[in-house]
C-alpha cells in the first residue's frame, strides 16, 4: 500500500472525524486539505483555533509516521501555533506539513494551513517523540 493509501484508508481515525483527506504524502512532505464545516467552528462562523491545531497535529504525525523504523510509534510532545488569518466555514483549508529534523528520537515537522485562496491562517510547528519497539 503506498504512502497516500496508507493515511487516507487506516492510520488515523481522528483524521476521518475531522474530515481530512490526504492528497500528498512522502517522508518530506505530507498535504492535506479539510472542510471548514459549522461543527467545526466558532463564532463567527471561522474555524475554531482548536481544529486548526488538530488538523496540523495530524499531518505533522503523518509526516513522522511515514519516517519512522518498523515496529516505532510516535506521540506529539510539544506543539506552537500562529494564528495569523481566520478560514470561514464552508470553505476548504489546506495545510501543508515539512520536516524541520528527522532524528532517531524526536522530529520536528512544521505545518502551514492556508485558505483556498491561499492566505496563511496559521503555521504551526510540532516536535514528535519517537517511540521505539
Amino acid at each position: 500500500m503506498d504512502a497516500l493509501a496508507r493515511l487516507n484508508d487506516n492510520v488515523l481515525p481522528f483524521a476521518r472525524l475531522l474530515g481530512i483527506t490526504f492528497t500528498e504524502a512522502a517522508p518530506h512532505l505530507v498535504r492535506a486539505t479539510m472542510m471548514v464545516r459549522d461543527d467545526l467552528c466558532t463564532r463567527p462562523a471561522v474555524l475554531h483555533g482548536g481544529a486548526i491545531m488538530a488538523f496540523a497535529d495530524t499531518l505533522g504525525a503523518a509526516g513522522t509516521i511515514l519516517n519512522l523504523p518498523e515496529g516505532a510509534g510516535t506521540t506529539t510532545i510539544e506543539s506552537k501555533t500562529n494564528f495569523m488569518a481566520p478560514a470561514p466555514a464552508g470553505a476548504p483549508v489546506t495545510g501543508e506539513a515539512t520536516p524541520l529534523h528527522r532524528g532517531r528520537r524526536t522530529q520536528v515537522w512544521q505545518t502551514r494551513v492556508t485558505t483556498a485562496q491561499g492566505k496563511l491562517v496559521a503555521l504551526v510547528t510540532q516536535t514528535q517523540l519517537v517511540i521505539q519497539p
